[in-house]
């Protein structure tokens, strides 16, 4: 079975994640959407809120799962039995910061990490974003999955 993992923030689930999520079912058997918990970023929502709002998104798919964790994504990985990371790029800075967390990671673990590059009308959008929109009262319903609840 290929599994892969896909960790982030996730404070909230975006259209960007959503369609990270999608394309790499085409490919996967088995994707889990990992939480990770970090004391040190000031989060919007609590996690067994993203949790939640995330399980209840996913609740018809059986090939996703959603996890929180609170230990290095490699050990995370190893924990659930995933082979793969899965991550999305959004810009230039995404992909250098991504690829010295893969080469870290594959010399660490031996695993190895997909980059999807976002499409380009979703590449605007990110979760910082949204969480300002939030915090301004604003409307967020275009920038979340249609369907999932906040």
């Amino acid at each position: 079975m290929r599994r892969a993992i896909f960790p982030g923030t996730f404070d909230p689930f975006t259209i960007g994640h959503y369609s990270v999520v999608r394309r790499a079912l085409s490919f996967m058997d088995e994707v889990v959407i990992g939480i990770g918990i970090n004391e040190n970023k000031n989060t919007y929502f609590p996690v067994e809120k993203r949790l939640e709002m995330i399980e209840d998104f996913y609740k018809e798919e059986p090939r996703i799962k959603v996890m929180a964790y609170d230990c290095l994504t490699i050990d995370f990985a190893k924990q659930v039995d995933a082979a793969f990371i899965v991550r999305g790029i959004r810009t230039v800075k995404d992909f250098e910061y991504e690829e010295t967390i893969a080469d870290i990671n594959r010399k660490l673990a031996g695993i190895e990490t997909i980059l999807l590059f976002t499409e380009p009308e979703l590449s605007c959008i990110s979760s910082t974003i949204v969480r300002e929109l939030l915090s301004y009262n604003k409307d967020i319903s275009q920038f979340i999955p249609e369907g999932m609840t906040i």
